[in-house]
């Protein structure tokens, strides 16, 4: 039976580059959307780019462009490095668009009509300096719950903590570091806590039904509680100007906040697709559809895709999900992808640096789970991996015996044996091999497809093509080894087609055959069936690009072990930066536990410094000439904590104290905290 389905994957956000990151995603959905095509299946994938909101109003800002403007141009390179990578959207269109827009209107009007919508004035953060009411991500502060500084305004990254930007100690604006002001806005709110919305959700996100995997409907039973317990809240679905987005119909200087025009954005781009290409969009979203709908996100969205989107949809008229996919996140070698180590890896250097996107798209399918678990790209295993299972295995079976056929036999291929045990494992295991594609079980899938790979390069060694090209009255049994390891490769072509798109054209080319489908695991190629002669379709990975291209995304500021030379003459101050510039450099009250010349070097000061850490850090500082290091001994100073530890020969320097100089021979100044300053305390 031929299967409606209409797939989508979480929109990006046009605020920065497509990395490594979110192509777990991407590649997550296209292997499983090609799958359902070689099926037969109708299946439709769309996405858009995310425009909407404050961050994007102000890099346009920033960058003296128009937010219509930064929108277009980070569109067309989001769809560079999807197309990259292979990720083959039916459309890629923009929330920032008219169908968005009038959809938005819709459910805003039905759900108003529904009495889901309601105005109340509440008390919010205002920037006196940029003129603008300030969303919770752009307030910071200190923790109530744990005292850390610098948390965002809705949770504590240090404890975890959750709570509202009022509560922040000390809290100041992201934008422009001004001390917030409380004022009263109009805001509109969509009735999540409405009893009927409640009901609808514990049915829809229950275990039971389905949507969710067990993790996810466990969580979701967590935000819901226990019935009688009555834990929604009212969501928030409105801004004031300034603001990018559609402005509310009826309420003048009120926008549709981010999160309400994001999901719908689903609806907009395949209401575009449904005019390019004459699609009847009601079939697939009115309450009654037959089809098929699944959002393939990651699991920090999953509160806004399995509570707030599936309310909105039912109580708008709409029908809902079918499935809602959860995955976890991206780490590398172990940990979170960070800048300075290179490891925070953005597509378009994959690309740059000449790495076959490929090669990326089999490793991520050999890791991913039908779960939420978090996977990690181990780079010395991504090499390994790769090169033994594509290139030793899979490619190998082609290029072992294809050279034979084509000098000896003209590419023509003799009647193979559907029962020899490799080719009879093989199509055995397809219904196997479907299921774990349609489950999402990808890593499963591969270890199955590998294993069928090992039999099949165990049979080539079995018969050894090179030995019988060697071998007088041989001619026979080498054309049947030969076309045996031909039908091989073709079989494990089919099973990988869904992760090797660009291998898998390559190969039906090669063996002269019609783009293959999933029916195609079943049948071999047929005696007198003729090929095109070989073409590698894949080459090893060097380690060496692998560290290139880490070397190319390493970004930050390098340690020094002292304070800069004395200029010649007073420096102009460097360009303007923003406030979350200068808030990277994490700058602290440091106490001089110890201070000592250090052997062998003019310059240097060895220091330790006490910054609240439970041990001191040592810093070798070029101030020798202008302190004497017993006098140093007890003093406060400012030290730059958050760079990364310098290697030298006297030892590790694990950060930088700060000094002001002038002109030649006007010396060099420690910076001191005012008096009343301890030790760990941040500088901001």
């Amino acid at each position: 039976m031929t299967r409606k389905i209409l797939v989508t994957s979480a929109l990006p956000y046009a605020n920065g580059a497509i990395h490594l990151g979110h192509l777990v995603e991407y590649i997550q959905t296209d292997i499983w959307v090609r799958f359902q095509k070689m099926r037969g299946h109708v299946c439709w994938y769309v996405c858009a780019d995310d425009t909407h909101g404050t961050p994007v109003m102000l890099r346009a800002e920033k960058e003296g462009v128009t937010p219509e403007q930064l929108i277009e141009r980070v569109h067309d390179e989001h769809a560079r490095d999807f197309a990259g990578f292979g990720v083959n959207f039916d459309n890629y269109h923009s929330t920032h668009s008219p169908e968005t827009r009038a959809f938005c209107e819709l459910f805003y009007q039905r759900l108003k009509a529904e009495k889901l919508i309601e105005a109340r004035c509440i008390e919010q953060f205002y920037d006196p300096v940029k003129a603008m009411f300030l969303p919770d991500r752009f307030i910071k502060g200190e923790c109530p719950k744990c005292g850390a500084a610098d948390q965002y305004g809705d949770n504590c990254e240090a404890c975890g903590a959750a709570y509202a930007p009022t509560e922040l100690k000390n809290p100041y604006s992201a934008v422009s570091g001004a001390k917030p002001e409380l004022r009263h806005s109009e805001h509109y709110f969509f009735r999540l806590s409405d009893s009927r919305c409640e009901a609808f959700l514990r049915q829809y996100a229950s275990r039971a039904s389905g949507r969710l995997q067990p993790e996810a409907a466990n969580k979701m039973q967590e935000w819901l509680g226990e019935a009688g317990e009555h834990r929604l809240t009212d969501w928030d679905i409105s801004r004031d100007a300034p603001y990018f987005g559609f402005e509310i119909p009826g309420a003048p200087g009120k926008f549709f906040y981010v999160w309400l025009d994001a999901p719908i954005g689903y609806m907009g781009s395949f209401k575009n697709l449904c005019a390019k290409k004459g699609l009847d969009f009601d079939a697939y979203f009115r309450p009654d559809s037959d089809a098929e709908l699944y959002h393939f996100i990651g699991k920090d969205i999953l509160y806004f895709h399995a509570l707030f989107w599936p309310a909105e949809l039912a109580h708008a008229g709409f029908r809902t999900p079918t499935g809602i996919f959860a995955h976890g996140f991206l780490t590398v070698d172990g940990a979170k992808m960070s800048k300075s180590r290179g490891t925070f890896i953005t597509a378009e250097s994959y690309l740059r640096q000449g790495l076959n996107p490929e090669w990326l798209r089999y490793y991520f399918a050999g890791k991913l789970t039908n779960t939420l678990e978090d996977l990690d790209l181990n780079l010395e295993d991504f090499v390994a991996r790769v090169n033994a299972d594509l290139i030793g295995k899979y490619v190998n079976i082609a290029s072992r015996a294809a050279g034979f056929l084509c000098k000896r036999f003209g590419g023509k291929l003799a009647a193979a044996d559907a029962s020899l045990p490799a080719i009879r494992a093989i199509v055995e295991a397809a219904p196997r091999v479907a299921q774990l594609y349609e489950t999402r079980e990808f890593a499963k899938a591969m270890r199955e497809i590998m294993a069928l790979a090992d039999q099949s390069n165990q049979y080539v060694d079995s018969v050894k093509p090179w030995e019988l090209a060697k071998q007088a009255n041989k001619e026979s049994e080498l054309h049947l080894a030969c076309t045996h390891c031909l039908n091989l490769f073709y079989l494990l072509t089919v099973f990988l087609k869904p992760v090797l798109p660009k291998a898998a054209r390559q190969a039906e080319d090669f063996l002269r055959v019609a783009p293959l489908t999933w029916e195609d695991a079943g049948r071999l190629l047929p005696e007198g069936h003729v090929i095109h002669a070989y073409q590698h379709l894949m080459t090893r990975i060097d380690p060496k690009q692998v560290a290139a291209l880490v070397e190319a995304n390493k970004e930050g500021m390098s340690s020094a072990a002292s304070a800069a030379r004395a200029p010649e003459k007073p420096e102009k101050p460097e360009k303007i930066i923003s406030i979350d510039d200068f808030m990277r450099v994490d700058l602290r009250v440091a106490r001089v536990v110890e201070a000592s010349a250090v052997e062998g070097a003019e310059k240097l000061v060895r220091l330790l410094l006490d910054i609240g850490e439970e041990k001191p850090r040592q810093v070798f500082a070029g101030i020798k000439s202008a302190y004497d290091p017993a006098a140093l001994q007890g003093r406060l100073t400012i030290m730059a904590a958050n760079l990364a530890p310098r290697k030298m020969r006297f030892g590790a320097s694990e950060g930088m104290v700060l000094a002001a100089s002038g002109g030649k021979d006007s010396g060099i100044y420690l910076l001191s905290p005012d008096s009343g300053a301890m030790p760990g305390m941040r500088v901001k």
